[in-house]
C-alpha cells in the first residue's frame, strides 16, 4: 500500500511489492449481535401493543426475526405483500437484485401483523407501504418508514429492554438463523429461507457453536 501510494503521487515509478500477496483473510464467523432466544422474547414482550407504534414495530420485529428479512425487504414492504395463500398465510419479500422471495408466515408473525392490520386500518390497501412513519399526533402517515427509521426505532426498544447496545437491524437475521439452528434445522433449509446465495453466507450467521461447554473442556486430560 505505501508503494502503491508513491507511485500514485509519482516519487515511483513503479511499485517493487506488486508481486507480493498476503495470506487470504477468510471470516468463518459473523460479527453480528446475536440474541438469545429468551432475549429476543422479553424484547417483543417489553413492546406497548396498546398504541399503533407498538403493534408496528412488533410486527417489524416479527417478520425479520421469523422470516430472516433484510431490512431493506421490510421497508419496501406493501400491504398486498403479506397475503393469503391456501390456509396460511405468507410474505412476499423483494431481495437484492430485484428478486422476489416468498416465506409462509409464521404463526407468531401472522398474529403480529393481523393485529396491526386491523389497528391500522389500511388492510385494503394492497398497493400502499406496509410499514409507515407516524405523524406528531403518533398516527400512521402515508409515508413508507426507511432503514434508518428502524434503526433508530431498534437501538430505542433495545435500550429500553436492557439488550446490548450493539444490537442491530442484521441483529434480527442472525438471531433468527441462530434459533432455527438451534431447534434441529439445516443450514440449506436455512439458507433458502434467508435467499442466500451461498450456504458459506449463512454459516456466518449460526452461532449454535460459539459457546465452548465444560464438558468439552474437561476433556483435556493432564
Amino acid at each position: 500500500m505505501l508503494f502503491d501510494y508513491l507511485v500514485l503521487t509519482q516519487i515511483l515509478h513503479r511499485n517493487p511489492a506488486a508481486p507480493v500477496r498476503g495470506p487470504e483473510h477468510v471470516v468463518k464467523r459473523g460479527k453480528t449481535q446475536v440474541l438469545t432466544a429468551s432475549q429476543a422474547r422479553e424484547l417483543l414482550d417489553s413492546i406497548d401493543i396498546s398504541t399503533i407504534a407498538g403493534l408496528r414495530d412488533r410486527a417489524i420485529f416479527g417478520v425479520m426475526f421469523f422470516s430472516f428479512a433484510r431490512v431493506s425487504a421490510v421497508t419496501g414492504m406493501k400491504v398486498g405483500d403479506y397475503y393469503q395463500s391456501g390456509k396460511r398465510w405468507s410474505f412476499r419479500l423483494h431481495e437484492k437484485g430485484g428478486k422476489r422471495h416468498d416465506v409462509p408466515a409464521h404463526h407468531n408473525a401472522e398474529e403480529y401483523f393481523d393485529a396491526y392490520l386491523e389497528a391500522a386500518g389500511i388492510g385494503k390497501e394492497t398497493k400502499s407501504p406496509l410499514f409507515r412513519t407516524l405523524g406528531r399526533r403518533r398516527q400512521l402517515t402515508e409515508v413508507a418508514i426507511t432503514r434508518n427509521d428502524i434503526l433508530r426505532m431498534i437501538k430505542r426498544r433495545s435500550k429500553t429492554a436492557g439488550l446490548p447496545a450493539s444490537t442491530s437491524c442484521h441483529t434480527f437475521r442472525a438471531t433468527g438463523i441462530t434459533a432455527y439452528l438451534e431447534n434441529g434445522g439445516t443450514i440449506e433449509n436455512a439458507q433458502a429461507i434467508a435467499a442466500h446465495e451461498s450456504p458459506r453466507t449463512t454459516k456466518l450467521y449460526d452461532r449454535t457453536s460459539d459457546e465452548i461447554t465444560l464438558d468439552e473442556v474437561e476433556r483435556i486430560a493432564i
